[in-house]
Protein backbone atom coordinates (compact mmCIF):
# COMPACT_ATOMS: atom_id res chain seq x y z
CA UNK A 1 0.00 0.00 0.00
CA UNK A 2 1.10 3.56 -0.64
CA UNK A 3 2.98 5.07 2.32
CA UNK A 4 1.86 8.71 2.00
CA UNK A 5 5.25 9.98 3.08
CA UNK A 6 5.06 13.73 2.57
CA UNK A 7 8.57 14.27 3.93
CA UNK A 8 9.88 13.53 0.43
CA UNK A 9 8.44 16.89 -0.61
CA UNK A 10 11.19 18.62 1.38
CA UNK A 11 13.64 17.78 -1.40
CA UNK A 12 11.29 18.73 -4.21
CA UNK A 13 12.30 21.72 -6.35
CA UNK A 14 9.23 23.66 -7.43
CA UNK A 15 9.19 25.67 -10.64
CA UNK A 16 8.91 29.46 -10.73
CA UNK A 17 5.22 29.42 -11.64
CA UNK A 18 4.30 27.56 -8.46
CA UNK A 19 6.59 29.69 -6.30
CA UNK A 20 5.10 32.86 -7.78
CA UNK A 21 1.53 31.67 -7.22
CA UNK A 22 2.29 30.74 -3.60
CA UNK A 23 3.93 34.12 -2.96
CA UNK A 24 0.98 36.03 -4.43
CA UNK A 25 -1.54 34.06 -2.36
CA UNK A 26 0.54 34.73 0.77
CA UNK A 27 0.28 38.45 0.00
CA UNK A 28 -3.49 38.15 -0.39
CA UNK A 29 -3.74 36.29 2.89
CA UNK A 30 -1.84 39.11 4.55
CA UNK A 31 -4.43 41.61 3.32
CA UNK A 32 -7.57 39.58 3.94
CA UNK A 33 -8.15 40.55 7.58
CA UNK A 34 -7.89 44.24 6.69
CA UNK A 35 -10.54 43.79 4.01
CA UNK A 36 -12.76 41.69 6.28
CA UNK A 37 -12.77 44.32 9.04
CA UNK A 38 -13.81 47.12 6.69
CA UNK A 39 -17.40 46.19 5.82
CA UNK A 40 -18.71 43.29 7.93
CA UNK A 41 -22.38 43.83 7.01
CA UNK A 42 -21.73 43.82 3.27
CA UNK A 43 -19.36 40.85 3.62
CA UNK A 44 -22.17 38.91 5.28
CA UNK A 45 -24.08 39.28 2.02
CA UNK A 46 -21.04 38.03 0.10
CA UNK A 47 -21.03 34.98 2.39
CA UNK A 48 -24.66 34.20 1.63
CA UNK A 49 -24.04 34.50 -2.12
CA UNK A 50 -20.96 32.27 -1.89
CA UNK A 51 -22.88 29.56 -0.01
CA UNK A 52 -25.46 29.30 -2.77
CA UNK A 53 -22.84 29.36 -5.52
CA UNK A 54 -20.66 26.75 -3.79
CA UNK A 55 -23.57 24.39 -3.21
CA UNK A 56 -24.93 24.82 -6.72
CA UNK A 57 -21.57 24.51 -8.50
CA UNK A 58 -20.14 21.54 -6.58
CA UNK A 59 -23.30 19.54 -7.14
CA UNK A 60 -23.54 20.65 -10.77
CA UNK A 61 -20.10 19.17 -11.45
CA UNK A 62 -21.60 15.80 -10.45
CA UNK A 63 -24.76 16.29 -12.53
CA UNK A 64 -26.92 17.07 -9.47
CA UNK A 65 -29.00 20.10 -10.42
CA UNK A 66 -32.17 22.05 -9.78
CA UNK A 67 -33.42 25.39 -11.08
CA UNK A 68 -32.00 28.68 -9.82
CA UNK A 69 -35.45 29.60 -8.48
CA UNK A 70 -35.69 26.36 -6.52
CA UNK A 71 -32.15 26.81 -5.23
CA UNK A 72 -32.98 30.26 -3.87
CA UNK A 73 -36.22 29.02 -2.30
CA UNK A 74 -34.42 26.11 -0.65
CA UNK A 75 -31.75 28.34 0.83
CA UNK A 76 -34.32 30.82 2.09
CA UNK A 77 -36.21 27.84 3.59
CA UNK A 78 -39.36 28.85 1.75
CA UNK A 79 -39.84 25.29 0.51
CA UNK A 80 -38.69 21.74 1.21
CA UNK A 81 -36.68 19.42 -1.09
CA UNK A 82 -38.89 17.64 -3.65
CA UNK A 83 -36.55 14.90 -4.83
CA UNK A 84 -33.21 13.17 -4.27
CA UNK A 85 -31.25 15.82 -6.15
CA UNK A 86 -32.61 18.59 -3.96
CA UNK A 87 -32.00 16.56 -0.81
CA UNK A 88 -28.38 16.00 -1.84
CA UNK A 89 -28.01 19.70 -2.63
CA UNK A 90 -29.27 20.61 0.83
CA UNK A 91 -26.98 18.01 2.38
CA UNK A 92 -24.05 19.81 0.79
CA UNK A 93 -25.30 23.08 2.21
CA UNK A 94 -25.49 21.53 5.69
CA UNK A 95 -21.86 20.37 5.59
CA UNK A 96 -20.75 23.67 4.06
CA UNK A 97 -22.36 25.51 6.97
CA UNK A 98 -20.63 23.22 9.45
CA UNK A 99 -17.25 23.94 7.87
CA UNK A 100 -17.89 27.69 7.72
CA UNK A 101 -18.94 27.85 11.36
CA UNK A 102 -16.82 25.19 13.09
CA UNK A 103 -13.72 24.50 10.97
CA UNK A 104 -11.33 25.04 13.87
CA UNK A 105 -13.03 22.19 15.74
CA UNK A 106 -12.92 19.67 12.87
CA UNK A 107 -9.64 17.71 12.94
CA UNK A 108 -8.38 15.94 9.85
CA UNK A 109 -9.20 12.45 11.07
CA UNK A 110 -11.05 9.56 9.37
CA UNK A 111 -13.84 9.61 11.97
CA UNK A 112 -14.60 13.27 11.26
CA UNK A 113 -14.43 12.78 7.50
CA UNK A 114 -16.94 9.95 7.87
CA UNK A 115 -19.25 12.18 9.91
CA UNK A 116 -19.12 14.92 7.27
CA UNK A 117 -19.91 12.31 4.60
CA UNK A 118 -22.82 11.07 6.72
CA UNK A 119 -24.26 14.58 6.88
CA UNK A 120 -23.70 15.11 3.15
CA UNK A 121 -25.96 12.16 2.27
CA UNK A 122 -28.27 12.09 5.30
CA UNK A 123 -31.10 14.11 3.78
CA UNK A 124 -31.16 11.79 0.76
CA UNK A 125 -31.60 8.80 3.09
CA UNK A 126 -28.68 6.88 1.58
CA UNK A 127 -27.63 3.98 3.81
CA UNK A 128 -23.95 4.20 2.90
CA UNK A 129 -23.55 7.78 4.11
CA UNK A 130 -20.90 7.87 6.80
CA UNK A 131 -19.29 4.57 5.79
CA UNK A 132 -16.30 3.74 3.66
CA UNK A 133 -17.04 2.02 0.35
CA UNK A 134 -18.24 -1.56 0.40
CA UNK A 135 -17.64 -2.31 -3.28
CA UNK A 136 -14.80 -1.55 -5.67
CA UNK A 137 -15.31 1.71 -7.51
CA UNK A 138 -13.69 2.97 -10.69
CA UNK A 139 -12.88 6.34 -12.19
CA UNK A 140 -14.25 6.06 -15.70
CA UNK A 141 -14.11 8.23 -18.77
CA UNK A 142 -16.86 8.44 -21.39
CA UNK A 143 -15.35 9.07 -24.80
CA UNK A 144 -16.85 10.99 -27.69
CA UNK A 145 -18.11 7.79 -29.34
CA UNK A 146 -19.96 6.84 -26.15
CA UNK A 147 -17.61 4.09 -25.03
CA UNK A 148 -16.64 4.02 -21.37
CA UNK A 149 -13.08 3.23 -20.33
CA UNK A 150 -11.63 2.89 -16.83
CA UNK A 151 -9.06 5.62 -16.34
CA UNK A 152 -8.05 4.72 -12.79
CA UNK A 153 -8.85 1.96 -10.31
CA UNK A 154 -8.88 3.32 -6.74
CA UNK A 155 -7.78 1.42 -3.65
CA UNK A 156 -9.82 -1.70 -2.83
CA UNK A 157 -12.56 -1.45 -0.18
CA UNK A 158 -10.71 -3.59 2.38
CA UNK A 159 -7.64 -1.32 2.17
CA UNK A 160 -9.57 1.94 2.31
CA UNK A 161 -9.83 2.54 6.10
CA UNK A 162 -6.08 2.09 6.58
CA UNK A 163 -5.28 4.23 3.54
CA UNK A 164 -7.41 7.12 4.82
CA UNK A 165 -5.83 6.78 8.26
CA UNK A 166 -2.34 6.96 6.77
CA UNK A 167 -3.30 9.88 4.56
CA UNK A 168 -4.67 11.93 7.47
CA UNK A 169 -1.68 11.12 9.68
CA UNK A 170 0.77 12.09 6.93
CA UNK A 171 -0.98 15.40 6.34
CA UNK A 172 -1.23 16.30 10.03
CA UNK A 173 2.43 15.46 10.58
CA UNK A 174 3.54 17.53 7.59
CA UNK A 175 1.39 20.50 8.66
CA UNK A 176 2.64 20.39 12.25
CA UNK A 177 6.28 20.32 11.10
CA UNK A 178 5.69 23.58 9.16
CA UNK A 179 8.44 22.77 6.67
CA UNK A 180 6.19 22.36 3.63
CA UNK A 181 3.82 25.15 2.65
CA UNK A 182 0.17 24.26 3.26
CA UNK A 183 -0.67 25.60 -0.22
CA UNK A 184 1.41 22.72 -1.60
CA UNK A 185 0.14 20.12 0.87
CA UNK A 186 -3.57 20.81 0.40
CA UNK A 187 -3.77 19.94 -3.33
CA UNK A 188 -1.59 16.87 -2.75
CA UNK A 189 -3.87 15.69 0.06
CA UNK A 190 -6.93 16.18 -2.17
CA UNK A 191 -5.28 14.35 -5.07
CA UNK A 192 -4.43 11.40 -2.80
CA UNK A 193 -7.95 11.44 -1.32
CA UNK A 194 -9.47 11.19 -4.81
CA UNK A 195 -7.10 8.37 -5.76
CA UNK A 196 -8.27 6.44 -2.70
CA UNK A 197 -11.90 7.32 -3.61
CA UNK A 198 -13.05 6.15 -0.19
CA UNK A 199 -16.84 6.27 -0.62
CA UNK A 200 -19.48 4.54 -2.70
CA UNK A 201 -20.74 8.01 -3.67
CA UNK A 202 -19.92 11.64 -2.93
CA UNK A 203 -16.13 11.52 -3.39
CA UNK A 204 -15.94 14.60 -5.62
CA UNK A 205 -18.19 16.68 -3.38
CA UNK A 206 -16.31 15.57 -0.27
CA UNK A 207 -12.99 16.49 -1.90
CA UNK A 208 -14.20 20.04 -2.51
CA UNK A 209 -15.61 20.37 1.02
CA UNK A 210 -12.30 19.11 2.42
CA UNK A 211 -10.44 21.62 0.23
CA UNK A 212 -12.43 24.42 1.85
CA UNK A 213 -11.86 22.94 5.33
CA UNK A 214 -8.09 22.63 4.82
CA UNK A 215 -7.85 26.19 3.47
CA UNK A 216 -9.75 27.47 6.50
CA UNK A 217 -7.53 25.58 8.91
CA UNK A 218 -4.45 27.13 7.29
CA UNK A 219 -5.88 30.65 7.56
CA UNK A 220 -7.05 31.07 3.96
CA UNK A 221 -10.64 32.27 4.50
CA UNK A 222 -11.44 33.46 0.99
CA UNK A 223 -13.81 30.51 0.39
CA UNK A 224 -16.21 32.07 2.87
CA UNK A 225 -16.77 35.06 0.59
CA UNK A 226 -15.99 33.76 -2.90
CA UNK A 227 -17.02 30.30 -4.07
CA UNK A 228 -14.01 28.07 -4.68
CA UNK A 229 -16.40 25.46 -6.09
CA UNK A 230 -17.73 27.91 -8.68
CA UNK A 231 -14.20 28.63 -9.88
CA UNK A 232 -13.65 24.88 -10.26
CA UNK A 233 -16.98 24.35 -12.01
CA UNK A 234 -16.16 27.09 -14.55
CA UNK A 235 -12.91 25.28 -15.41
CA UNK A 236 -13.96 21.68 -14.77
CA UNK A 237 -12.36 20.34 -17.96
CA UNK A 238 -8.97 21.58 -16.74
CA UNK A 239 -9.81 20.29 -13.26
CA UNK A 240 -10.36 16.75 -14.53
CA UNK A 241 -7.42 16.92 -16.93
CA UNK A 242 -4.94 17.93 -14.22
CA UNK A 243 -6.27 15.25 -11.87
CA UNK A 244 -5.81 12.66 -14.61
CA UNK A 245 -2.19 13.72 -15.10
CA UNK A 246 -1.55 13.75 -11.35
CA UNK A 247 -2.60 10.15 -10.74
CA UNK A 248 -0.33 8.53 -13.33
CA UNK A 249 2.02 6.20 -11.44
CA UNK A 250 0.19 6.82 -8.16
CA UNK A 251 0.39 3.24 -6.87
CA UNK A 252 4.14 3.16 -7.51
CA UNK A 253 4.52 6.54 -5.74
CA UNK A 254 5.94 7.98 -8.95
CA UNK A 255 3.08 10.31 -9.77
CA UNK A 256 3.63 14.04 -10.13
CA UNK A 257 0.90 16.20 -8.59
CA UNK A 258 2.40 19.41 -10.02
CA UNK A 259 -0.36 19.98 -12.66
CA UNK A 260 -3.08 19.76 -10.02
CA UNK A 261 -1.11 21.92 -7.56
CA UNK A 262 -0.78 24.65 -10.19
CA UNK A 263 -4.44 24.41 -11.06
CA UNK A 264 -5.59 24.70 -7.45
CA UNK A 265 -3.23 27.60 -6.75
CA UNK A 266 -4.66 29.41 -9.77
CA UNK A 267 -8.19 28.75 -8.48
CA UNK A 268 -7.32 30.08 -5.01
CA UNK A 269 -5.60 33.17 -6.42
CA UNK A 270 -8.53 33.92 -8.72
CA UNK A 271 -10.85 33.73 -5.70
CA UNK A 272 -8.68 36.21 -3.80
CA UNK A 273 -8.55 38.52 -6.81
CA UNK A 274 -12.33 38.48 -7.12
CA UNK A 275 -12.68 39.02 -3.37
CA UNK A 276 -10.49 42.11 -3.41
CA UNK A 277 -12.31 43.46 -6.44
CA UNK A 278 -15.68 43.08 -4.75
CA UNK A 279 -14.45 44.60 -1.50
CA UNK A 280 -13.04 47.43 -3.59
CA UNK A 281 -16.50 48.06 -5.01
CA UNK A 282 -17.87 48.16 -1.48
CA UNK A 283 -15.33 50.60 -0.09
CA UNK A 284 -14.85 53.00 -2.98
CA UNK A 285 -18.34 54.54 -3.02
CA UNK A 286 -21.35 55.05 -0.84
CA UNK A 287 -24.17 55.60 -3.34
CA UNK A 288 -25.77 52.77 -5.31
CA UNK A 289 -25.24 54.70 -8.55
CA UNK A 290 -21.49 55.09 -7.96
CA UNK A 291 -21.06 51.46 -6.95
CA UNK A 292 -22.84 50.17 -10.07
CA UNK A 293 -21.04 52.66 -12.30
CA UNK A 294 -17.70 51.54 -10.86
CA UNK A 295 -18.58 47.91 -11.63
CA UNK A 296 -19.78 48.73 -15.14
CA UNK A 297 -16.63 50.69 -16.02
CA UNK A 298 -14.48 47.65 -15.20
CA UNK A 299 -16.71 45.11 -16.94
CA UNK A 300 -15.62 43.65 -20.26
CA UNK A 301 -18.30 42.14 -22.47
CA UNK A 302 -22.01 41.79 -21.83
CA UNK A 303 -23.55 41.52 -18.38
CA UNK A 304 -27.02 41.12 -16.88
CA UNK A 305 -28.83 42.82 -14.04
CA UNK A 306 -28.36 39.62 -12.02
CA UNK A 307 -24.59 39.86 -12.59
CA UNK A 308 -24.53 43.37 -11.16
CA UNK A 309 -26.69 42.43 -8.15
CA UNK A 310 -24.37 39.54 -7.40
CA UNK A 311 -21.19 41.57 -7.73
CA UNK A 312 -22.42 44.62 -5.81
CA UNK A 313 -23.55 43.01 -2.55
CA UNK A 314 -23.61 46.24 -0.55
CA UNK A 315 -26.76 47.48 -2.32
CA UNK A 316 -30.19 46.00 -2.86
CA UNK A 317 -31.71 44.71 -6.09
CA UNK A 318 -34.08 47.65 -6.61
CA UNK A 319 -31.26 50.17 -6.11
CA UNK A 320 -29.09 48.24 -8.56
CA UNK A 321 -31.77 48.18 -11.26
CA UNK A 322 -32.48 51.89 -10.72
CA UNK A 323 -28.76 52.64 -11.18
CA UNK A 324 -28.67 50.56 -14.38
CA UNK A 325 -31.69 52.48 -15.70
CA UNK A 326 -29.98 55.81 -15.00
CA UNK A 327 -26.70 54.67 -16.60
CA UNK A 328 -28.66 53.58 -19.66
CA UNK A 329 -30.43 56.96 -19.87
CA UNK A 330 -27.08 58.73 -19.59
CA UNK A 331 -25.70 56.68 -22.48
CA UNK A 332 -22.95 55.04 -20.44
CA UNK A 333 -24.37 51.57 -21.10
CA UNK A 334 -26.70 50.13 -23.72
CA UNK A 335 -29.57 47.78 -22.92
CA UNK A 336 -30.20 44.92 -25.34
CA UNK A 337 -32.73 42.11 -25.54
CA UNK A 338 -35.93 41.85 -23.55
CA UNK A 339 -37.41 39.94 -20.64
CA UNK A 340 -35.10 37.24 -19.31
CA UNK A 341 -32.85 37.80 -22.31
CA UNK A 342 -32.02 41.36 -21.29
CA UNK A 343 -28.33 42.23 -21.02
CA UNK A 344 -26.14 45.34 -21.07
CA UNK A 345 -22.91 46.42 -22.72
CA UNK A 346 -20.73 49.48 -22.27
CA UNK A 347 -21.38 52.14 -24.89
CA UNK A 348 -17.68 52.66 -25.50
CA UNK A 349 -17.41 49.00 -26.58
CA UNK A 350 -19.47 49.96 -29.66
CA UNK A 351 -17.17 52.77 -30.78
CA UNK A 352 -15.34 50.75 -33.42
CA UNK A 353 -18.42 49.06 -34.85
Amino acid sequence: MRTFDYSVLLNKVWDNEILNLVARIHECKGRQELFIRQKPVELYRLTEIAKIQSTESSNKIEGIVTTSTRMKQLFEEKTTPHNRNENEIMGYRDVLNTIHESNEYIPIKPSYILQLHRDLLKRAGLSYGGYFKSVQNYINETRVDGTVVTRFTPIAPYDTPEAVERLCNAYEQAISNEKIDSLILIPIFICDFLCIHPFNDGNGRMSRLLTLLLLYKSGYNVGKYISVEKQIEKTKDIYYDTLEKADIGWYEEKNDATPFIKYMLQVILSCYTEFEERVGLIKESSSAYDIVKNYVEKKVGKFTGADVVQNCPSIGRSSTLAALKKLTEEGIIIRKGSGRGTFYIRTDSMSDL
